[in-house]
């Protein structure tokens, strides 16, 4: 396959300063690159902010969430589960928090790099979930807070999100529940703001959020 040129391409910061429940819609078969790794996404979140209570910002403003408060088009990037790190692009207007989660994707370009990266996994789970995507990308916590519309010579990261050859029809994309989402947030009716490729095999698969139940402990004597 020949390279993807994605630079003179690159989606202006007027895109990402709209709803991420636009964004994200319109972020399907967008092409994402970083370190020498190309994505077709297939797959993504909208998260509201501080009136959306799936969303890390919706407490408000922390030293972690500080990112998705700031202008539209930097990255929030943030470690969950122990082990794995999760992009998020930061949209809406400054101050709302508003971000897309990027859950996954079809490798298109740095194949070689993900095997390396992944392992022996099959290629159908290289990037298919926010996890594994992050792996894939080689992307970590320093990347957090970074402007990938108008990137600085010489930063430490050079993201780069195209629009897609041809526009994704309606038809072929789905919406649902937020996965792994618990409460409130986790309810499709009310937040169906999960956008994927209908039938895609490079989507993840749906699991819903669990409440976390605190160990009852025996009385002290």
């Amino acid at each position: 396959m020949s390279p993807v040129s994605t630079d003179t391409c690159r989606l202006p910061r007027d895109f990402f300063a709209r709803s991420s429940v636009e964004v994200a819609r319109d972020l399907l078969g967008c092409l994402l690159s970083f370190g020498g790794v190309t994505l077709r996404l297939t797959e993504v979140e909208a998260y509201a902010g501080e009136v959306d209570p799936g969303s890390h910002a919706f407490r408000g403003e922390t030293p972690r969430t500080r990112p998705m408060f700031g202008p539209a088009g930097f990255t929030y990037v943030y470690f969950t589960y122990g082990n794995h790190w999760c992009l998020n692009l930061v949209a809406g207007q400054e101050g709302t928090a508003e971000a897309v989660l990027v859950r996954a994707g079809e490798v298109v370009e740095g194949r070689e790099l993900v095997r390396a990266r992944r392992g022996t996994v099959a290629e159908r789970d290289w990037a298919r979930g926010p996890g594994r995507l992050g792996q894939a990308l080689c992307m970590g916590g320093e990347h957090t807070g970074r402007d990938f519309c108008r990137p600085v010579l010489g930063e430490p990261i050079d993201l780069v999100v195209a629009e897609p050859a041809r526009p994704v029809a309606a038809g072929a994309v789905a919406t649902g529940p937020r996965v792994g989402v618990s409460g409130p947030g986790g309810d499709g009716t009310a937040y169906p703001w999960r956008f994927f490729l209908e039938g895609d095999r490079f989507v993840s698969a749906y699991r819903p959020g669990t409440v976390k139940r605190r160990r009852a402990t025996a009385p002290r004597s």
